[in-house]
């Protein structure tokens, strides 16, 4: 059974399209993990400094393990793009 990641980011302050790049570049880099069924980056319609992005994987385990070989100097270089941590959640279809 597939499991969704739902994640839910927000930007600092004048960081928004920062922000969405940094995502945007994230998605080849999911959907080529082992394990990836999709991914897509939304965009709020009205709160640009609001994002979501929804990945469905084969299982939880796939997801941590491309989370654990995403280069770590990488995302704490992206950290000053958040105004809060990001959250996100699994959820069974």
């Amino acid at each position: 059974m597939s499991i969704v990641r739902v994640n839910k980011f927000t930007a600092a302050a004048k960081k928004s399209a920062e922000l969405y790049n940094f995502l945007q570049a994230l998605v080849p880099y999911i959907t080529a993990a082992k394990g990836c069924i999709s991914c897509e980056l939304l965009k709020h319609h009205e709160h640009g400094e609001q994002f979501m992005m929804i990945e469905r994987w084969d299982c939880i385990e796939s997801h941590q393990l491309a989370i654990s070989h995403y280069p770590q100097e990488d995302m704490q270089a992206a950290m000053s793009l958040f105004g809060v941590a990001p959250k996100g959640n699994y959820y069974r279809l």
